[in-house]
C-alpha cells in the first residue's frame, strides 16, 4: 500500500495519508508532513545517534486528533531544529465514558548539529482536513501553509 501522495494545490502543499487503519494513515501523514519540511534522504542516511522525544495528544474526533498531532510535530521539529525521521504511536485509547481519543508516540530524531531543512511550514491548515474510511483502510487529506 502506498504511504502517502502529494496532491496538486493552488499556493500551499496538499497530501494525502494512506493506512490499513488509523494509527498507520496518522504515522504515514506525519512522514509525508516531516518529508516536506526535511531531506529525509539524507537524514535516513545520517549515522548520528537517534533519540526521540515523547507526543502525548487527545480529542473528541479522529479529525481533531490529526491536526492537534501533526501540529504538535511541526512545532517541535520547527522550535528545537530537530532533524525527525518518523513518528511512532506507542498508544491509541478511544476512551468510551469520555468521547475522547488519547494518543502517545515518540517523535524519532537524529541527534546532529547537520541541517536537514528544506521548506518552511508554517501551520497545518485544519479546514481542509478529512478523515476518510472506505470498509477499513484510512485515508487522511491535509494542506500545509507553506
Amino acid at each position: 500500500m502506498r504511504r502517502f501522495r502529494y496532491l496538486p494545490h493552488t499556493a500551499d502543499m496538499e497530501f494525502r495519508a494512506y493506512g490499513r487503519d488509523f494509527k498507520e494513515a496518522l504515522e504515514n501523514a506525519s512522514l509525508a508532513l516531516l518529508n516536506i519540511m526535511l531531506d529525509l534522504k539524507r537524514t535516513g542516511k545520517d549515522a548520528s545517534r537517534e533519540k526521540s522525544i515523547r507526543i502525548a495528544e487527545s480529542a473528541t474526533s479522529e479529525r481533531d486528533l490529526v491536526w492537534f498531532v501533526l501540529q504538535d510535530i511541526l512545532s517541535k521539529v520547527d522550535s528545537m531544529r530537530l532533524n525527525a525521521t518518523e513518528f511512532r504511536i506507542t498508544s491509541l485509547k478511544h476512551g468510551k465514558a469520555s468521547g475522547r481519543i488519547g494518543l502517545k508516540g515518540r517523535l524519532i530524531f537524529k541527534d546532529t548539529k547537520e541541517n536537514y531543512s528544506l521548506l518552511s511550514v508554517k501551520a497545518v491548515t485544519p479546514h481542509a482536513l478529512i478523515v476518510s474510511r472506505k470498509k477499513g483502510p484510512v485515508s487522511i487529506n491535509v494542506v500545509v501553509d507553506v
